[in-house]
């Protein structure tokens, strides 16, 4: 069986997680907590770090720093994970959905104006795949109107828009280790902040709505409740086990983009064939190989082709059901415009298997047998 995903272990997780314990400090904002905040700043250029529980957690404290409220409106994708839409409908905002672009999966920039009233407040672009959207006509839409962009990069650690790490250029970016991402800690995530104006108040609201962050700088000399917020610190065991990823980071980002190419350049006769769509990477974009998807002809050929897989002991999945027509998309949010790819685009994608302990080998079984199946069908 070659399975979907194994989570990453790269190098000392066990070792840290025993010095962890031996330290003593096993809640959040220890030592290693610490440690990989230093790294994402450090190596990402950023203003400002905090590590969290989730991704989600990290799109639900930039909805209360982005002050959404009831009655606002925020902009994004159809296609993306629920935790993207949530964050905002809980705090009472209406989803604004627009359609994507099918050449990488990622919101159309060039559908956010139209749908821009006067109750928006934020843009949220989802990286698709590690696959920057197009972040300058984004952010130029957004200055021009007075909107808060916050970056949804749960997939897009590592990856790069003309140079600029992705979660770094909005005012807010959100990242996730969840154990199917390329850097994980079984769950986890981090809060990016790109804006001065912001920092204090994510403290504050990552600590339960206290000042105790300034407590503990001697800023204060007490703590108290000083705004709303929730217990978005993650554990010194899951920092301790992250922070020996990033330092395999490079390791782990170099070898997963030998896999995705090794997908590419095997699976690209088929193309040539126009049996299948292969992913698609603008020029001014560097990648960090989350994952290999493929685009069958239709969901027909697709429902065929994953039980042909798994039939050869190879588990493939399909991915997001677009938001706009589920039950709670309809109840909170609307798709503005046509929806011309979200739904027949995500009828048609097929996730292969992609992590870090994959083998070549493993790679090029899968491969064979999708050229086996188009051959023979």
């Amino acid at each position: 069986m070659i399975p979907f995903n194994k989570p990453a272990v790269a190098g000392l997780e066990e070792h840290y997680i025993k010095e962890a314990i031996e330290r003593g400090h096993l809640s959040g904002d220890g030592h290693f907590t610490k440690m990989c905040s230093k790294w994402l700043e450090e190596h990402f250029l950023a203003e400002k770090v905090l590590l969290t529980t989730s991704c989600t957690h990290a799109l639900e404290m930039a909805a209360i720093l982005a002050d959404i409220r009831e009655g606002d409106e925020v902009i994004l994708p159809s296609y993306t994970f629920v935790s993207t839409a949530n964050a905002f409908a809980l705090r009472g905002a209406k989803i604004i959905f627009v359609d994507i672009r099918p050449d990488t999966m990622n919101m159309d920039e060039k559908l956010i104006e139209q749908a821009i009233t006067a109750r928006t407040r934020a843009i949220v672009p989802v990286h698709y795949a590690g696959v920057a959207c197009e972040m300058d006509a984004i952010m130029e839409i957004a200055n021009r109107y007075n909107l808060v962009v916050i970056e949804d990069a749960a997939q897009g650690v590592i990856s790069k828009y003309k140079g600029k790490y992705l979660g770094t250029i909005g005012h807010l970016g959100c990242y996730s280790f969840h154990e199917t991402k390329n850097y994980n800690c079984g769950e986890g995530g981090a809060l990016v902040i790109n804006d001065a104006r912001f920092i204090e108040r994510a403290e504050i609201i990552r600590e339960k709505g206290t000042n105790r962050a300034r407590f503990f700088r001697g800023q204060v000399d007490k703590y108290s409740w000083v705004d709303i917020g929730s217990s978005y610190l993650p554990s010194e065991l899951n920092a301790a086990f992250l922070y020996a990823q990033f330092e395999n980071a490079e390791r782990i980002n170099s070898y997963r983009l030998d896999c995705w190419y090794t997908y590419f350049n095997g699976l690209k006769p088929l193309e040539d064939e126009e049996k299948i769509v292969l992913p698609f990477i603008p020029e001014h974009i560097d990648h960090n190989a989350h994952m290999f998807y493929l685009k069958t002809s239709n969901l027909e050929e697709r429902t065929s082709l994953i039980a042909y897989l798994k039939s050869k002991g190879i588990q493939t999945v399909f991915h997001y059901i677009p938001l706009h027509s589920s039950q709670a998309g309809l109840e909170f949010g609307e798709m503005i415009g046509r929806d011309n790819y979200t739904t027949i685009e995500s009828e048609r994608l097929l996730r292969l298997p992609l992590y870090y302990n994959i083998t070549l080998e493993e790679i090029n079984i899968v491969i064979n047998e999708i050229v086996n199946y188009y051959n023979f069908m």
